[in-house]
């Protein structure tokens, strides 16, 4: 889906939020493919998108490391990526976030209704021809999923009643869906989504394999109660994945609406509960009965955790202060958002 969703409007902007508490934020914005990009790789959105804008903040703020977040697909890239660097011995990541996001994806919910081997050819014929998968294709898909939500309760009020729901944010930005490449979605779903290559060892990156266990930069996840498009008991289990203190916060709301829960917005709770690297492992039922529940918005507490583990404050860059080597696009919001 589109980037823009943290940062939908000013009172239930993530970046905003972030800023307030005297965070520098950058944010990558996700080219909406053509026809062309239909050999676009999974590996190239980790070397274009990831390592890219590592390169660009370093050359912005020379020097500092960097506490990643990657939400859903982006997670689980932004996982890759970390497992990458690890590897590699590359120490700019000072923390990792993951919203909604699954790094083994044995038990992916629902989705898995949509995804079997025939299907996966199916879609790969599909895409060849075309070179993408089309938004109207990935909306309709999320739509299946939450079909009393966002398809039958919306007949029944709309048409049947003559009852229109006001505009809003959060469905504006759901009706923007984006395509994904031939060849990048069909990566992501034989080797991370059939094959769940990430999970087992198996994924390759620049030619040798990469492993979750060499993660030991803290790591903070988010999973959300009704999260159809990436359970949290599937995002629960990056703790026995990574070699890293994991704190673990599950938000009431699904995989949209239990994300975007801005301070001041009432129906929004939370659990959240550490493990510490050497701690014993429990399992998502256990948690749950320890962690005790919280009202309130959880971004207060992501805020709390990223000044723990960050160094003392200090002047931001510039507005529109780049490096030297990099051409200057648009204005925000940019480009890529009206594609």
């Amino acid at each position: 889906m589109k980037y823009y969703i943290l940062d939908l409007s000013s009172h239930n902007s993530l970046v905003k939020y972030l800023t307030d508490q005297g965070f520098t934020v950058f944010m990558i914005s996700w080219r909406n493919p053509v026809t062309e990009d239909r050999n676009v790789a999974f590996d190239d959105y980790r070397r274009l998108g990831v390592e890219a804008a590592l390169a660009t903040i370093e050359g912005v703020m020379p020097g500092r490391q960097v506490h990643a977040l990657g939400y859903c697909l982006g997670g689980t890239l932004q996982s890759i990526s970390a497992a990458a660097m690890a590897r590699d011995g590359d120490k700019s990541l000072k923390s990792i976030t993951l919203l909604a996001a699954q790094t083994d994806f044995t038990d992916a919910g629902e989705l898995t209704l949509f995804i079997n081997e025939s299907q996966v050819a199916f879609l790969e014929d599909m895409m060849w021809q075309r070179g993408v998968l089309e938004a109207t294709q990935m909306a309709g898909a999320f739509q299946l999923l939450r079909s009393n939500d966002l398809i039958w309760s919306r007949i029944t009020r709309d048409y049947l009643m003559g009852e229109r729901a006001p505009p809003c944010d959060l469905m504006a930005w759901n009706a923007d869906a984006t395509r994904l490449p031939y060849q990048m979605h069909s990566e992501y779903l034989r080797k991370l989504f059939l094959n769940n290559d990430l999970a087992a060892g198996r994924y390759l990156v620049d030619g040798k394999p990469i492993s979750l266990s060499d993660i030991h930069a803290p790591m903070f996840v988010v999973g959300a109660v009704l999260d159809h498009v990436a359970p949290w008991k599937s995002a629960y289990k990056i703790h026995f994945l990574v070699d890293a203190d994991v704190t673990f916060l599950l938000t009431s709301g699904g995989h949209n609406a239990g994300i975007v829960a801005p301070p001041g917005e009432e129906g929004h709770s939370y659990r959240v509960k550490t493990k510490s690297v050497d701690a014993t492992y429990i399992g998502p039922v256990e948690w749950l009965s320890a962690a005790q529940p919280i009202e309130g918005s959880w971004w207060p507490e992501l805020a709390k955790w990223l000044t723990a583990r960050s160094g003392e404050p200090s002047e931001p860059p510039g507005i529109g202060i780049k490096p030297a080597d990099t051409q200057a696009l648009s204005d925000a919001p940019g480009d890529y958002v009206r594609q």
